[in-house]
């Protein structure tokens, strides 16, 4: 019993990572959001209980974590040899855009992100079929602007991420008072399309590409690689028709912070 406990809190203290208190949207979320989330509690109570036949809990331990990779021509650059994975974070915020409002044929122009990153190191390295559906199911409930805890676990904020200019993509993993992994602004490596199967969004969006981002000069931790995997929404639509100067596409995404090898 005290086996399935632990996992049971482990779990709901890594996995579920929307901001505090989120609310399920119906409206905005796409047809079948409801089976999204029973799958994944599903998912979630089949790991419970087979944790009841185990003598121990599991170990979380990163060097067992795999990154997500993608399938078919278009991939992305592996890890450089020799760095070790820091780090795994469900973000989940908003893409963020600008149109000229006078030109409906217009595309619109990335305006930076902005999102609450959550722990999740601990179940990509244990259950990694779990991790694969964070971002889907994050998207199925709203931001609150109350992002010191999640529901329905506790999950500390483990950092944020946002753009301090349009090319360069920051990351502070200092927030926590335990846990403090350093702070990387980046640039952009390489990028690829998202699957095909990858979530859309709560508009029916495509998911964001995944990307490869590399440090830059002046990032503490020893943080030397990042990478935007899982993609799910964020997407902005084709053109600018009837779209305001500025708008913001909901989006979730896992980052996978890699460091130099000590």
């Amino acid at each position: 019993m005290r086996t399935s406990t632990l996992l049971l809190s482990a779990l709901g203290a890594t996995v579920f990572a929307a901001p505090t208190l989120p609310v399920l949207n119906p409206d905005a979320a796409l047809p079948g959001s409801i089976d999204t989330v029973s799958e994944y509690f599903n998912m979630l109570a089949s790991k419970v209980q087979a944790s009841k036949l185990m003598s121990l809990a599991p170990v979380c331990d990163l060097s067992k974590a795999q990154l997500p990779v993608l399938t078919g021509a278009t991939t992305l650059p592996p890890p450089t040899a020799g760095f070790v994975l820091k780090h795994v974070a469900l973000g989940r915020g908003t893409q963020n855009y600008t149109c000229d409002v006078n030109n409906a044929t217009a595309v619109p122009a990335a305006n930076g992100a902005i999102a609450t990153l959550f722990n999740a190191s601990c179940i990509a390295a244990t259950y990694p079929d779990l991790a694969k559906q964070l971002s889907k199911v994050a998207l199925q409930f709203n931001l609150t602007g109350d992002e010191t805890k999640m529901s329905p676990s506790n999950l500390a904020v483990t950092g944020s991420h946002w753009f301090p200019n349009l090319t360069t993509p920051f990351f502070n993993l200092d927030v926590s008072r335990d846990l403090k992994l350093g702070q990387a602004a980046c640039a952009k490596n390489n990028s690829a399309p998202a699957p095909a199967d990858a979530a859309k969004g709560q508009q029916g969006e495509p998911a964001v590409p995944w990307l490869k981002l590399v440090t830059k000069a002046g990032t503490t931790g020893d943080l030397q690689e990042v990478y935007r995997v899982e993609t799910a929404g964020g997407s902005a639509p084709a053109t600018c028709k009837g779209m305001p100067a500025s708008f913001t596409v909901q989006y979730a995404a896992e980052y996978w912070f890699y460091a130099g090898k000590k």
